[in-house]
């Protein structure tokens, strides 16, 4: 059976920078706080009037193309996983094929938060495994500084704008490629991480705006302790499935949330 393998990556972030001085002038911390704990020195923000996530895809998947001198309309598949759309529809993936020019592509938008490119090379797996897909493009495209709360000081140092975009394509060559993966999901922790009104169960109105419910809300602290033990849990469990111990890793590439996340797990 073929087997799914990355062949091409590239990535995009915009110029203006928000540093952690700057940080410090509009909320209530400073960059030894912000470096000690969350290990985060700079972040690149999208200033471009009218310009959403797909803007930051469309920029990651030109810069792929041409490096790779891939030819845009052979590309059949593109994924594009994203917490913050353009708009509610169409799709945000659609507009990036639109704009890069994947005019044979069939395209579609995944919602996963910070789990987003995992779950999205795992969907472009099974299509290239199946057979359906030779050509995937995977784009994780995040504009989260229109969502961030900038007078709330433990969230706003943790989000910045960019993307990143893959390509994916089928290997018969043994040991190469995307070997396996554990997904779990838990809603109980719902409420520690949201965004309160905007969706079809509190429709935003000028009360929810008021209140600021259209922007990201995070539970610091009850997010840390889940991520550092699903973290874990998740790790083990692919590597007991695996037949693998700890020697046997070379490398453990974590989600980036903080440093105490990564230093913890």
């Amino acid at each position: 059976m073929l087997n799914a393998t990355i062949t091409g990556i590239a990535s995009y972030v915009p110029d203006d920078i928000l540093d952690n001085e700057m940080l410090s002038e509009m909320v209530d911390t400073n960059d030894e706080w912000i470096t000690t704990r969350v290990g985060i020195k700079t972040r690149h923000i999208l200033h471009k009037e009218g310009a959403g996530s797909s803007y930051l895809g469309i920029k990651a998947v030109e810069k792929l193309l041409k490096e790779y001198n891939v030819n845009p309309h052979d590309v059949e598949l593109l994924i594009c996983a994203t917490s913050n759309p353009d708009y509610r529809f169409p799709s945000t993936g659609s507009i990036i094929c639109q704009g890069a020019g994947l005019d044979k592509a069939y395209s579609y938008d995944m919602e996963a938060a910070c789990a987003g490119f995992l779950v999205a090379l795992q969907e472009a797996r099974a299509y290239i495994s199946s057979g359906i897909y030779k050509k995937v493009m995977i784009v994780c495209a995040e504009k989260m500084s229109s969502m961030v709360d900038y007078k709330d000081r433990s969230t706003c140092p943790l989000f910045g704008d960019g993307a990143a975009a893959v390509l994916v394509e089928p290997t018969d060559e043994p040991g190469m490629g995307v070997i396996d993966g554990v997904f779990h999901v838990d809603g109980i922790g719902r409420d520690h991480l949201l965004m309160k009104a905007g969706g079809s169960a509190y429709p935003a109105c000028q009360a929810t705006l008021d209140a600021g419910e259209h922007l990201l809300f995070q539970d610091g602290r009850a997010v840390y302790k889940h991520a550092v033990t699903n973290m874990l849990t998740s790790s083990l469990d692919i590597m007991k499935r695996n037949n693998l111990t700890a020697d046997d890793v070379d490398y453990l590439v974590p989600h980036q949330a903080n440093l105490r996340i990564i230093e913890a797990v």
